[in-house]
């Protein structure tokens, strides 16, 4: 059986989700109020783990325009190598506020964007401009991920370099 995270389309019933970790599906239950509750621990934790990657390949690169290219590059690497963790966090993620600094709402990868996109605006910039650069940026690497995952686009890792550093916030 293929492991959960490495599945197109996970089964994430309790008893899958159970067997994977090496517990009854009754010991979830001493932890997690119900499924939902369980998957919505697993969607942020996705997220705090693509984050922490996304932030190590921003210092990496020395922080600024550079730094947050490889953030939107590290989004799309992470998602081509982690399927079920993404479609399992936009299964779970509703509403998505993208002015919130608060990585335990959000998750740590919205803070990378955010972080991105207030690091590389100027501070005179308003914060209506912001977000639509945060939601621009986004938008163009998640929807660059989906259609690689869902088979439209093949995944060329210079493919991705180059779409995501063509992207000029200064336009937004």
């Amino acid at each position: 059986m293929k492991k959960i995270t490495e599945a197109a389309h996970p089964d994430l019933g309790l008893r899958a989700l159970a067997r994977e970790l090496g517990v009854s599906a009754t010991a979830l239950y001493r932890h997690f109020p119900n499924k939902n509750a369980l998957l919505d621990a697993l969607a942020l934790e996705a997220l705090n783990r693509l984050g922490h990657n996304q932030a190590v390949a921003a210092r990496a690169a020395g922080g600024g325009r550079e730094g947050f290219v490889e953030v939107g590059i590290t989004y799309v690497q992470w998602a081509v190598e982690n399927p079920a963790m993404v479609r399992l966090i936009y299964d779970r993620v509703g509403k998505v506020d993208l002015d919130s600094d608060d990585p335990t709402a959000m998750g740590e990868a919205f803070l990378q964007l955010r972080k991105g996109i207030v690091a590389l605006m100027p501070d005179d910039m308003s914060g209506e401009r912001r977000t639509i650069a945060a939601l621009h940026a986004w938008s163009l690497v998640h929807g660059l991920a989906m259609l690689i995952l869902d088979g439209q686009v093949e995944y060329d890792p210079d493919m991705v370099r180059n779409v995501v550093q063509a992207t000029d916030l200064a336009n937004c």
